[in-house]
């Protein structure tokens, strides 16, 4: 499995420090079993998924194998979408529940 991770994410990490472990944890869990472990949005937010750190705090990921199998590729629109093997996830936000939702 592939990881990327967003300019916004790595920032937000930064932000957030102290959890860097948790959040390490998370990710590796997340890369084990990208669809098992996260939540599938839908709405605006179709095509991505959430996972939560611990209460109220998130990490907005995508799964590049799912998002073109159901066809959520052409609502997302990545801009490096033909570069990515089907085996990426792509860690796009990380932050509590409402700011993580607010900048996608």
């Amino acid at each position: 499995m592939v990881a990327l991770f967003s300019d916004d994410f790595v920032e937000s990490l930064k932000k957030h420090a102290n959890l860097k472990d948790t959040v390490k944890k998370r990710v590796d869990m997340i890369l084990t079993n990208p669809i098992g472990l996260g939540e599938p949005l839908k709405g605006n937010f179709r095509g991505y998924y959430s996972a939560s750190v611990k209460t109220n705090f998130l990490i907005i990921y995508l799964f590049c194998l799912i998002c073109r199998r159901r066809g959520d590729h052409e609502i997302v629109r990545c801009h490096d979408c033909s570069n990515c093997a089907d085996e990426t996830v792509k860690f796009v936000q990380l932050g509590p529940h409402d700011q993580a939702y607010e900048k996608q």
